[in-house]
């Protein structure tokens, strides 16, 4: 088995969801967090100057969703069958593209906190989120998972980015049962559970 290292700042972010990956697969790997007051240094030093960049055998592969991906399949969360693999890959980029503009106009506004939430309630829980929970929880009453008989990572990123969100909007899934329950499924997972308890403090 490689050696691996992911090289993240210290919070969940764009590196969480291999983190994830790594946990489901029980696969070794380094954790290591930049705090932010060594960035400036620490950025000459990284290839490209962005993060994260997972080191696989020393040698580094960049952008989060790829890492991800390449992790997911060590684990086994990436479905055999070609066409289910691409669908899980849709999905996953379609939540990645909706946090990206949650951080847009949410997360790294320079708004008020006030404002912020509004923006959120108001405007992208309603016009961005919501219809993706309405496709996701119809696909979801009739199976366990996304798109297979078992979990893929497509099933984690659910988890994991629509979950995080329920942490500024407690009622978000209240009409979304079927979503809240892989959600849920996911958390509890015997790996996953484990990690949320002991990650590091952000």
């Amino acid at each position: 088995m490689p050696d691996y290292k992911l090289t993240y700042f210290n919070t969940e972010g764009r590196a969480e969801l291999t983190r994830w990956c790594f946990e489901y697969g029980g696969i070794p790997y380094i954790d290591e967090r930049i705090e932010g007051s060594t960035w400036a240094q620490r950025k000459k030093e990284i290839p490209g100057g962005q993060v994260p960049v997972l080191f696989v055998d020393g040698k580094p592969l960049l952008e989060s969703i790829a890492i991800a991906r390449y992790v997911a399949k060590q684990a086994g969360l990436v479905p055999q069958d070609d066409l289910q693999a691409a669908h899980c890959d849709a999905l996953v980029d379609a939540l990645n593209g909706l946090q990206n503009d949650i951080y847009m106009k949410v997360i790294f506004s320079k708004d008020e906190p006030a404002e912020k939430q509004r923006v959120l309630l108001e405007d992208v829980v309603p016009n961005k989120v919501n219809p993706v929970l309405t496709r996701l929880n119809e696909r979801l009453a009739s199976r366990d998972w996304f798109i297979s008989d078992k979990v893929t990572w497509a099933d984690l990123q659910i988890s994991l980015m629509i979950g995080s969100l329920t942490d500024r909007v407690p009622d978000m899934l209240r009409n979304y049962p079927h979503v809240r329950k892989v959600v849920d499924d996911i958390r509890d997972l015997k790996t996953i559970k484990k990690w949320i308890a002991s990650r590091p403090a952000q």
